[in-house]
């Protein structure tokens, strides 16, 4: 077993669950209270923080009433919408966000011009943008318009502004950008601005994909066997069955 990283080897060392990172066979262990995960539609206009000093719209105008408590699992800029996680589960926002984990985001990018294959190739082969590198997973177009292209790409960090970052460098700005998919998760035909919890299934598969380990709750106390209806205990019958010895008359 670990504790943040660390192997444990002394008997009846401590651990927060809350806190710290506790791992069993390489696998994190989770916990507690069973914790909440919603997918949520950002739209357009929308700031991905619970409160925005400018006094943009922010998250905290959808999450009201039964939404309270939860906070989001990265980020998406103003003007990207879609698919955006929310828990009040810390250990498993910080699992999907680390880079060796390389938990997929997938995009649908509608750009300027048709990006031709050689320029394609570039963006996984990897492309300069300023001081960095930026490289994507995969990329294909979905739809070609007249004077426009819509293309899937996937990434496997969270970069700042990469997919649009990484178009421009290719000479095909972004117009629009939605996220479509993160990890195991879906958009779907959900509406902007709609949500919807993460089902038990695919509450497995994130916590899977995050390396996180689920367990069951903790076994109650053996319940009592009862008989069946019109039935008498066998212990109770046998006993029935034999006659009561009577005490000596005096």
């Amino acid at each position: 077993m670990t504790v943040n990283g660390a192997v444990v080897r002394e008997l009846g060392s401590r651990a927060d669950p809350e806190r710290d990172a506790i791992a069993v066979d390489g696998q994190r262990v989770v916990t507690g209270r069973a914790r909440r995960a919603i997918i949520l539609h950002k739209p357009r206009g929308v700031v991905s923080t619970l409160k925005d000093p400018e006094g943009r719209p922010c998250l905290k105008n959808l999450l009201s009433g039964p939404l309270a408590g939860l906070f989001p699992v990265g980020r998406l800029d103003l003007q990207t919408s879609g698919l955006l996680l929310l828990t009040d589960d810390g250990a498993l926002a910080d699992a999907l966000l680390r880079p060796r984990l390389g938990v997929e985001r997938v995009y649908r990018a509608k750009v300027r011009g048709t990006p031709t294959p050689a320029a394609l190739d570039r963006l996984q082969r990897g492309v300069r943008a300023g001081a960095s590198r930026l490289a994507v997973a995969d990329v294909r177009v979905v739809e070609r318009l007249p004077t426009k292209s819509w293309l899937e790409i996937t990434v496997r960090e969270g970069r700042w502004h990469l997919v649009r970052r990484a178009c421009d460098a290719i000479h095909h700005p972004v117009e629009k950008l939605v996220r479509v998919r993160f990890g195991p998760l879906r958009l779907a035909a959900l509406a902007p601005g709609g949500w919807r919890e993460v089902t038990p299934r695919e509450k497995a598969e994130l916590y899977r994909a995050a390396g996180l380990a689920l367990h069951a709750p903790p076994v109650g106390p053996p319940t009592r066997a009862r008989a069946a209806p019109g039935s008498r205990p066998r212990a109770r019958a046998a006993s029935a069955a034999r006659p009561r010895a009577r005490r000596p008359r005096r």
